[in-house]
C-alpha cells in the first residue's frame, strides 16, 4: 500500500518528541509522504523547518479561521514570503469556521479572501477548512475560482476533513476541489459520511488523519493521531466503494501528487 497523508500537524507540540519514530513508522506501512499544515504564522515557520528537515514531509503556509483574531492585513507578507520556500506546496488551513467564536465571521473572511488571493498569485492550490459555513465558504470559492489562473483552475485546493452534505460536495467538485477524508469516516455511526466518500469521483478524493485529532478506528480516542493510521481511512473509504486497499490507495496517492505538483 502507498499513502500520502495529506494533513497532519506534525508542527504541533503533540508530536514533541514522537516525530522521528512516527514517521518511520508511517513509512513503514506505505506512507511516502505527509503534508502538515499550518495554523498561524508560527506553526506556518515551524511547518516550513519540519519540511526542510524531513525529506518525507511537505508544508502548506497559512492563518487557520480560529486563529484569525489577531489578523492584520501585513501578515500575509510574512505567509507570502514563508510559501515562497521550495517545500511548500499549498497555502493553507485556510478558511471559515462558525462553530467555534474565536474570531468574528467578519474577520475570518477578510482573512480568507486575502490568502486566497495569495495562494491565486502563488499558483498554490489551497487547503480549506469548513465548519458550519458551508454557504459562506462556497460563495467565496465560487468569486476565488472564477478568476483563477489556468495553472490552478484544474486543481484549486481541497476541502478538508469533508464532513458536509452530499450538495455541497457537488459543488465543490464542480468547482474543481478535491475532498479530503479523516478518522471520522470509520466511526461505527458515520454511514452518511461512507456514502459521500463512496460518490466523490476516484480521481477527485484524498486521506488525511488531520493528527494530532480525529484517530480513526480501530485507535478512536488516542492522542495523538499518527500518520500510520491513514491507512484505516483509506481501507474504510474502499470497502465503501468496493475496491482494493491498495488499488484505492495508489489513486489517492496518485490524486495527492497531481493536485499538490509533488515530486
Amino acid at each position: 500500500m502507498r499513502l500520502i497523508d495529506t494533513h497532519c500537524h506534525l508542527d504541533f507540540k503533540a508530536y514533541d518528541g514522537l516525530r522521528e519514530d512516527m514517521l518511520r513508522e508511517a513509512a513503514e506501512v506505505g506512507v511516502v509522504y505527509v503534508i502538515d499544515p499550518a495554523t498561524d504564522l508560527d506553526s506556518s515557520r515551524a511547518a516550513v523547518e519540519l519540511a526542510a528537515a524531513f525529506p518525507g514531509v511537505w508544508a502548506a503556509v497559512g492563518i487557520h479561521p480560529n486563529d484569525t483574531a489577531a489578523y492584520q492585513p501585513e501578515m500575509i507578507d510574512e505567509i507570502k514570503r514563508l510559501a515562497l520556500h521550495d517545500r511548500v506546496v499549498a497555502v493553507g488551513e485556510i478558511g471559515l469556521d462558525y462553530y467555534r467564536t474565536y474570531s468574528p465571521p467578519t474577520t475570518q473572511r477578510a482573512a480568507f479572501e486575502a490568502q486566497l488571493a495569495l495562494a491565486a498569485e502563488l499558483g498554490k492550490p489551497a487547503i480549506i477548512h469548513n465548519r458550519e459555513a458551508d454557504q459562506d465558504t462556497l460563495e467565496m470559492l465560487a468569486a476565488w475560482t472564477a478568476a483563477l489562473p489556468d495553472t490552478l483552475k484544474d486543481r484549486p485546493g481541497v476541502l478538508h476533513s469533508f464532513s458536509s452534505s452530499w450538495e455541497v460536495a457537488e459543488r465543490a467538485l464542480e468547482l474543481g476541489f478535491y475532498l479530503g477524508f479523516t478518522g471520522p469516516v470509520t466511526f461505527k455511526k458515520a454511514d452518511d459520511l461512507r456514502a459521500i466518500a463512496a460518490r466523490v469521483p476516484v480521481d477527485r478524493i484524498l486521506v488525511e488523519t488531520d493528527g494530532p485529532f480525529l484517530t480513526p478506528q480501530p485507535h478512536r480516542g488516542q492522542f495523538p493521531n499518527h500518520p500510520a493510521y491513514v491507512r484505516y481511512v483509506a481501507e474504510q473509504i474502499a470497502a465503501a466503494r468496493g475496491l482494493p486497499a491498495d488499488d484505492f490507495a495508489a489513486q489517492t496517492t496518485a490524486n495527492a501528487i497531481r493536485l499538490f505538483g509533488l515530486r
